[in-house]
């Protein structure tokens, strides 16, 4: 077991490690060029950025949460599962239907000079090209990441520690704020981390917009100047942007730790909000879900049936089939591969496990564009060196097998979202109770019989859920994609950023919303196990914890 999940990890390290190797290769001279030109504006806009869309996605994400779970308002069952809708929807999409939305030429501000008599001159509008533009289209869209985590974590919330602090008198604000977000803090951070590495990431959005970022530098270093020494060495400071985010949430923890003392819970019993409360609620969940899907989705189907491509033509149905189909494939693998390192770290509690799972999941934090020329640089060689062999042997010429092939872009897709699947397996790996394994054991079963009967059955509903999440994510991928897909293969999401980059942004509308709507599926079946999750609840199916049960940790 532990062997196979070193195989796995040296696997997804091949291109991290391709591109570190690089930096330490002559290169073109380019990097002090770099350095005392554009790193100072990559630098600062991503800092911009990250800022921004962390204060989004905490408050569009943990307040709606919170009211969700613990309040009685208007709409309060409709926003409890759609709001994590925007999840569904590509940031470069959103992008794409606001920027012909609210341009100059678009239906919005011509309404303006058509009731004034205005022209573009008289009057100021805020630019949707703009940093600013793309801190409220990453918050909207990242945002279900701190509210699916952060409403997880208030729904297995004891009440008893909520109720002791009413009875001392603390008020709902203050009971919020010191005690529920406290016990929340894990999973906001997690939540907040997990969009800022897309942030900093994503490649369409802000190549839209034109913000010069760490991904749009690397990209226009390695096509446009040539130089992937000095892609690789951009690629190397953002890296550090998220060692660096993910070592001061560490430090700002210092060795505080977040226990429930109770494994008692109740029947939750929300509290009803009245009169201007109630409806504040309302509209303040409503602004999440409107910006980040009901909005975007509502311009890109009125811009679709205008003056759209047809949607039902041969190919588009030829689209959707090889995004859904790269979208399955990895789907699947990625939770195999991920129960694999899982399990292996469980039964086995080595030092070499455990390096193998943190690993498996650093593929996250890099851009797709860094993936897919990290794993070019590699298979390349391979292919060039086989090719060269097979000749001098046998006289054959196989030119390049494994480039630009499906398998090399299912393999990115691995190393991206490996630690999708991986944290998600993982958690649900975390509720099962040690004492399990011991009973399987003393009955004589070993560590795969074990798996199979034992943790197979319980770990179904996690497995689903990181399948959904990767599938998701695949269907939205643009970058790798763009880089390392076959010659005549494409998918929905380079059907879109080519007619978005030719600025046929209502053409684009078609595929953009082909692409909402495969991942409207997933989301909602996520979205309908997550409204079954509290302990206690009726839709649980499970039985209220006695008083005697040993209490858990939310860390």
């Amino acid at each position: 077991m532990t062997g196979a999940a070193l195989a796995v990890a040296a696997l997804v390290a091949v291109p991290i490690l391709s591109v570190i190797w690089s930096i330490f290769q002559p290169g073109q001279g380019n990097w002090p060029h770099l350095v005392d030109t554009v790193l100072p504006q990559y630098i600062a806009n991503s800092l911009i950025l990250m800022a921004g869309v962390a204060v989004g996605v905490i408050v569009g994400g943990v307040g709606p949460a919170w009211l969700v779970v613990m309040c009685r308002f208007p709409g309060r069952r409709l926003f409890e599962w759609a709001l994590i809708l925007p999840l569904a929807v590509p940031a470069y999409v959103v992008a794409y239907a606001y920027t012909d939305f609210l341009q100059a030429a678009g239906p919005v501000q011509t309404l303006i000079r058509d009731l004034t008599g205005w022209t573009v001159q008289d009057y100021w509008f805020p630019q949707i090209r703009s940093l600013g533009g793309a801190i409220v289209v990453f918050s909207a869209v990242l945002m279900p990441y701190t509210y699916l985590l952060s409403r997880t974590a208030f729904l297995e919330q004891s009440l008893c520690v909520l109720d002791a602090a009413a009875t001392l008198g603390r008020s709902p604000w203050n009971r919020f704020r010191t005690i529920a977000v406290s016990l929340a803090r894990p999973a906001i951070v997690a939540g907040t981390a997990l969009a800022l590495m897309e942030t900093l990431a994503d490649f369409g959005t802000v190549a839209h917009f034109g913000i010069s970022t760490f991904t749009t530098g690397i990209y226009r270093t390695w096509f446009s100047m040539g130089d992937r020494v000095a892609a690789a060495q951009l690629s190397s400071v953002l890296l550090a942007f998220v060692f660096g985010l993910l070592l001061l949430e560490r430090y700002s923890r210092h060795k505080a730790r977040f226990y429930q003392i109770s494994g008692k819970y109740e029947q939750l019993t929300p509290s009803r909000l009245q009169g201007i409360a109630a409806w504040s609620a309302t509209l303040f969940c409503a602004v999440p879900l409107v910006v980040g899907f009901l909005a975007p989705f509502l311009i890109l189907l009125w811009m679709a049936l205008t003056a759209g491509h047809d949607l039902f033509g041969a190919r588009y149905i030829r689209l959707t089939t090889n995004s859904v189909t790269l979208a399955g494939v990895s789907a699947i693998l990625a939770v195999g591969l991920a129960l694999l390192l899982s399990y292996a770290a469980r039964i086995e509690k080595s030092r070499l496990t455990t390096g193998a799972n943190l690993v498996a999941g650093m593929g996250y934090a890099i851009p797709g564009s860094i993936i897919a020329v990290g794993i070019l640089i590699p298979v390349a060689t391979f292919d060039n060196a086989l090719s060269a062999w097979l000749e001098a042997t046998f006289g054959i010429r196989t030119g390049l097998l494994l480039t630009g092939g499906i398998a090399a872009l299912v393999f990115a897709y691995l190393v991206r979202f490996m630690a999708v699947a991986l944290q998600t397996v993982q958690s649900s790996f975390a509720k099962i109770t040690p004492s399990m394994e011991d009973a399987s054991r003393i009955l004589g079963y070993g560590p795969i019989p074990t798996g199979l009967r034992v943790h197979l059955p319980i770990l179904s509903g996690g497995m689903l859920t990181a399948g959904l999440i990767v599938f998701v994510d695949v269907m939205k991928e643009l970058p790798a994609t763009l880089i390392m897909r076959p010659f005549n293969f494409d998918t929905l999401a380079i059907q879109a950023y080519n007619l978005a980059k030719d600025e046929r942004l209502t053409q684009a509308a078609t595929p953009s919303l082909v692409i909402v709507a495969c991942g409207l599926i997933p989301v909602l079946v996520l979205s309908r196990a997550i409204m079954r999750s509290r302990p206690g609840s009726k839709a649980s199916g499970r039985r209220l914890a006695p008083a005697s049960v040993n209490p858990g940790t939310i860390t």
